[in-house]
């Protein structure tokens, strides 16, 4: 594990609360911590905000915000809390507040640096593009749907995915923070509106792949309706190389963890089940293949966001020479 005083520079990829629940997990190990969020969401309180009041979707923001906070739980709760009643109903206190942040600063990226001091956020919380985009998926059958919500009730098979009217272009604070990254981390989250938007964005696969930190691609412990269904790991990572490149991922993750039966069976209702590693599929290739068991015993299908986050460490160790610098401070 890295030695005490190191602080690594991650710049993690996604949105939702598969990147959230990874923040928590990496915060206990550094606090240079980047998180690069979609900004593509159209639905719930974040898609109302966006229309009433033209800002971005603060949604995933908030969560990521809430995830790195160096606050009180009551801050995390208070940012979490969604008023049940009135005209107020479905929106949350942080979406609120970072809409209304962005009134006052006149800018929605200004709004969020002012965000991460309030929280005194251990790391930083980014969106990809501070551009207006609208996710578009093409699905197998000819059909399109237009914007996250859609994409995620189709259950039809995707195909592929688009930002209109424009890819947008990735603010100069990505781009910085991909630069300076010593591991850049995509997904867990949801395959085509989570994580492969990022990657659309105008200049950020660009930086991904000029960057000498590895690429750490972590898959998803279930499927999602439709999005992927049926997908193993294999099928995930062709994904996202279909809207990258070949060879994009120097490492891929894997859960090899069982999924609680009772946790199982509750999603299989949803239409949801634990995703196959497909490993005869991903051995031989060009990344390696990292398994380990990092499910959640609690009631979620997801990540254990701690043993998640000590393997990446562990794995980020592992890829640094003996002679290096980081190597030595690491072990110091």
């Amino acid at each position: 594990m890295p030695g005490a005083g190191y602080m690594p520079k991650v710049t993690a990829f996604g949105g939702g609360t598969g990147l959230s629940n990874l923040l928590k997990g990496l915060k206990a190990h550094t606090d240079r911590v980047t998180a690069v969020v979609t900004v593509c969401d159209n639905g719930g309180s974040s898609g109302r905000l966006r229309r009433e009041f033209d800002v971005p979707p603060p949604g995933d923001i908030r969560n990521c915000l809430a995830a790195l906070a160096d606050t009180e739980p009551l801050m995390e709760e208070l940012l979490q809390y969604r008023f049940e009643e009135s005209d107020m109903e479905g929106h949350s206190f942080g979406n609120l507040l970072l809409t209304a942040l962005t009134r006052i600063t006149g800018d929605f990226g200004t709004a969020i640096r002012e965000a991460n001091k309030i929280l005194n956020v251990r790391g930083k919380v980014l969106p990809s593009t501070l551009e207006k985009v609208t996710l578009v998926a093409m699905h197998t059958d000819g059909t399109k749907s237009t914007g996250e919500a859609a994409v995620g009730k189709s259950e039809k098979p995707i195909s592929r995915v688009e930002l209109k009217p424009s890819p947008g272009k990735a603010t100069a604070e990505v781009i910085e923070a991909i630069r300076g990254a010593d591991m850049l981390v995509f997904g867990p989250g949801s395959l085509y509106s989570s994580v492969i938007p990022n990657l659309l964005v105008e200049g950020v696969l660009e930086a991904v792949m000029a960057s000498k930190a590895p690429r750490v691609y972590i898959c998803n412990v279930m499927t999602q309706p439709g999005e992927t269904t049926g997908y193993d790991a294999d099928r995930h990572l062709r994904a996202i190389e279909m809207h990258s490149q070949d060879g994009f991922a120097d490492y891929v993750i894997v859960n090899t963890g069982r999924v609680p039966q009772e946790v199982a069976e509750r999603y299989m209702r949803n239409g949801q089940y634990p995703v196959d590693t497909g490993r005869d599929n991903l051995l031989g290739r060009s990344f390696e293949l990292v398994e380990g068991d990092i499910i959640s015993r609690n009631s979620f299908a997801r990540h254990d966001a701690g043993k998640l986050a000590d393997l990446l460490m562990d794995l980020l160790l592992s890829t640094l020479a003996p002679d290096s610098f980081l190597f030595k401070e690491k072990k110091g």
